[in-house]
């Protein structure tokens, strides 16, 4: 699994003002984000804006993506949900060629118990054809995915990491302690990388790499002072990505360096003028 460590770039999916995808906009950001030294892509994710796209739209969106990359780099795909089998029905009718592994996100508003998200991700690893990597956000399922539950599914063959954002650090420790040694223990928050390759962590899965993979590549391979100056430089800019929803802040930036547009989908909102001003001052002190 070594293809997978360093730096994942959660992609997100440009769009037109006509609110159409702008496949022109994702060739030009997976071109930007691989020769800025990203490690790997993953694609409709939350940041992907998965959650407003037709099931033909992400199809699309994949077929782009596989295309266009060539196979200069690993591309995980994101399949979740808090329907299981809903879930599995997406795996049975996915096209898994030239996918590396899926990002499946820990059921999310029914609030299931530990053993209910054990079954879940079981039944899931079960059956999909490529490896799964979890995925624990707190702060948009309203459930947490404990060190426990986590260390009992890295058991199983085919659950081969988990992207963490729960924000607890010592969760992830406990983690780190005792699990297996190929396990992938990935951060899910920008700022938390460094913190947690110190504990056998194996990189990030970020947002903000769409617009400085560069950055992202330092902090992960390169020296440890280029690695702590690379954490420090996103800290005026991390909160903003965030502040009106992911990925407004992102697209806004993005737009910034003529990448692509800020359009989003509802129920987001593009970037509102104060907050655009904002990013674009962190953005010039940057460079």
């Amino acid at each position: 699994m070594n293809q997978l460590k360093g730096t994942g770039v959660a992609l997100i999916t440009p769009l037109k003002e006509d609110f159409s995808i702008d496949f022109d906009g994702l060739k030009r950001l997976v071109d930007h984000v691989i020769n800025g030294g990203v490690d790997y892509l993953v694609i409709l994710g939350t940041t992907g804006e998965a959650a407003t796209l037709s099931s033909l739209e992400k199809r699309e969106v994949l077929k782009t993506c596989l295309e266009h990359n060539q196979g200069r780099v690993p591309i995980v795909y994101g399949i979740g949900g808090n329907n299981t089998q809903a879930v599995l029905d997406d795996i049975a009718n996915a096209e898994f060629t030239g996918i590396s592994a899926i990002l499946s996100v820990s059921p999310y508003y029914n609030k299931p118990s530990q053993a209910g998200i054990i079954a879940h991700y079981t039944a899931i690893a079960d059956e999909c054809p490529v490896p799964v990597i979890l995925y624990n956000i707190p702060g948009r399922t309203m459930s947490n995915m404990t060190a426990a539950t986590t260390l009992k599914l890295a058991e199983h063959p085919n659950i081969i990491g988990m992207k963490e954002a729960s924000g607890n650090l010592e969760q992830c420790m406990q983690i780190a302690a005792e699990m297996p040694k190929d396990f992938l223990l990935i951060s899910g928050d920008d700022l938390m990388t460094r913190a947690l390759n110190s504990v056998r962590g194996s990189g990030i899965i970020s947002v903000l790499a769409n617009a400085l993979p560069e950055t992202f590549k330092k902090m992960c391979h390169g020296t440890d002072k280029e690695s702590l100056k690379a954490a420090f430089s996103i800290l005026g800019l991390n909160s903003l990505m965030y502040l009106e929803g992911n990925p407004v802040g992102i697209k806004n930036l993005l737009k910034h360096q003529g990448i692509c547009g800020d359009q989003v989908r509802l129920p987001m909102l593009r970037a509102t003028k104060e907050l655009s001003a904002q990013i674009k001052l962190e953005f010039q002190k940057m460079n």
